[in-house]
């Protein structure tokens, strides 16, 4: 039975919706780590302020991923573990919260839902062995980032260090890409952008990006290798494109608004590991 779950085989029914089941629990948790993350990041910075300005910090109460509980924003109510099932609890009260009965925004059981669906596709498509689980781990890691830099701007280094490190940890023995390959993608998805972080504000006078945006491509090549860098970059350029333009016939981009940047690399990144090789091999046969 075991076997059934991990190191099964790529398209098994059985671990496909064992990290599904897996993929909502940890989207639930995703959705903590969303929401807390920018913040616990203010409350240290205004605290490392105080502190070498000579006064107490700010902030002395616990705030971190775990404390305090999650509490309804308006009322104060405790979700109860009742409540905190994935997607069930949201259709069973009805998307409001059972205290007050404010909405509740409909972004909570949608990361859960991507998260499952997404967890469960990784294993199909790659199986539950080291690729499968490391592909599931690179998903989690990507709907953080993806939504925090589109809330905030921001790309933490707790999130982009960990997912780069991960990649050369996991292509150790070659799992994605040989060693070498994922550390000098490493290298050069980092030094790509700073590059044109550099050149952009040396001509403009402007910053076109974060820093943030060069540590994720790190860790993106980290993950699938040098090789798969232009491909990535080329994916990113079009779904923002797509993306944006969407956005401004809509109505949904207002003027001088700053556009992450990270979201379009994320995603970029998981058409790479999922169909990347397929792309370059289709694009190299026209060519020749």
């Amino acid at each position: 039975m075991v076997e059934l779950f991990f190191f099964a085989a790529p398209g098994n029914l059985v671990s496909t919706v064992g990290f599904a089941v897996l993929g909502l629990l940890i989207g639930s948790f995703l959705n903590v780590v969303i929401h807390r993350l920018p913040i616990m990041m203010q409350r240290e910075s205004e605290n490392y302020v105080a502190i070498e300005s000579g006064k107490e910090p700010v902030h002395t109460a616990a705030y971190n991923l775990i404390v305090p509980r999650s509490a309804c924003p308006h009322c104060q109510h405790k979700i109860s573990a009742l409540e905190n099932i994935p997607v069930i609890s949201y259709l069973m009260i009805g998307g409001k919260c059972r205290g007050c009965k404010a909405p509740i925004s409909k972004r909570y059981p949608i990361i859960e839902a991507i998260t499952g669906l997404l967890s469960g596709y990784m294993v199909w498509h790659f199986g539950s062995g080291i690729a499968g689980m490391g592909a599931v781990a690179f998903v989690w890691f990507l709907i953080a980032m993806t939504f925090i830099d589109a809330d905030t701007q921001l790309l933490p280094d707790d999130l982009t260090l960990p997912l780069m490190w991960g990649g050369l940890l996991i292509n150790l023995y070659g799992t994605f890409v040989s060693l070498d390959n994922a550390v000098i993608g490493a290298i050069a998805g980092y030094l790509s952008l700073w590059s044109v972080y550099w050149i952009f504000k040396l001509v403009t006078g402007k910053e076109g990006m974060g820093y943030g945006d060069f540590k994720l491509l790190a860790a993106l090549g980290a993950w699938m290798g040098w090789a798969m860098l232009p491909l990535i970059i080329l994916l990113s350029s079009a779904v923002g494109a797509v993306i944006g333009i969407s956005m401004m016939v809509l109505g949904k981009l207002g003027k001088g608004k700053p556009i992450p940047f990270g979201p379009y690399l994320a995603i970029a990144g998981l058409i790479a590991l999922l169909w990347g090789h397929s792309i370059n091999s289709q694009y190299l046969g026209l060519l020749s």
